[in-house]
C-alpha cells in the first residue's frame, strides 16, 4: 500500500541519479513501515521547467532545484515512523540529487484502510485477515 510520488522538474536530473533515487526510497519506505518490499510503489512525477513555480518564479528563469514529494500511508501508522520517513525521503533527495535542503518539502496523506483497496478488497477486511491468520499461527485462537 505504502505510495510515494516524488515531483521534480524535468531535465534537472541525470536519469542514473533519478533511477538510484527510486530503488533506495523503496527500499527505505519498507524498512520504515517493517512492510514487505513488494507492497511499496515509488514514482517521479517530471514537469516542464515552464509550468514549475518555487518562491514566485518560474524554474524555467531560475533553475531553483526545489523537490516536492508526499506519500500515502494507512492511518495507524505511527507519527514517529511518519517521521521518520520524511526525514529519509528529505535526505535520500539531498544527498542523490544534490537539492538543497532548505527547498525540499514533503508531505503525508494518512487514508482510513476502509477508503482503500488491494486487488479490489479494502484494505480493513485484508487487515484483518491478516491479524486473524497470525493469530491462528500462533496458536490464540
Amino acid at each position: 500500500m505504502p505510495i510515494l510520488n516524488i515531483h521534480l522538474v524535468r531535465g534537472q536530473h541525470a536519469a542514473d541519479r533519478v533511477e538510484n533515487l527510486l530503488l533506495r526510497c523503496s527500499e527505505a519506505f519498507a524498512a520504515g513501515l517493517r512492510c514487505p518490499q513488494d507492497r511499496v510503489r515509488v514514482f517521479v512525477t517530471e514537469h516542464e521547467p515552464h509550468l514549475m513555480c518555487v518562491g514566485g518564479q518560474l524554474v524555467r528563469d531560475a533553475g531553483v532545484n526545489a523537490p516536492y514529494f508526499s506519500f500515502i500511508v494507512l492511518e495507524g501508522r505511527s507519527l514517529e515512523d511518519r517521521q521518520k520517513l520524511l526525514a529519509a525521503f528529505t535526505d535520500l533527495i539531498v544527498e542523490l540529487l544534490d537539492a538543497p535542503r532548505e527547498l525540499v518539502r514533503g508531505g503525508i496523506v494518512p487514508v482510513a484502510p476502509a477508503d482503500w483497496s488491494i486487488g479490489g478488497q479494502p484494505a480493513s477486511s485484508l487487515r484483518q485477515a491478516e491479524i486473524e491468520a497470525r493469530r491462528l499461527a500462533a496458536g490464540n485462537l
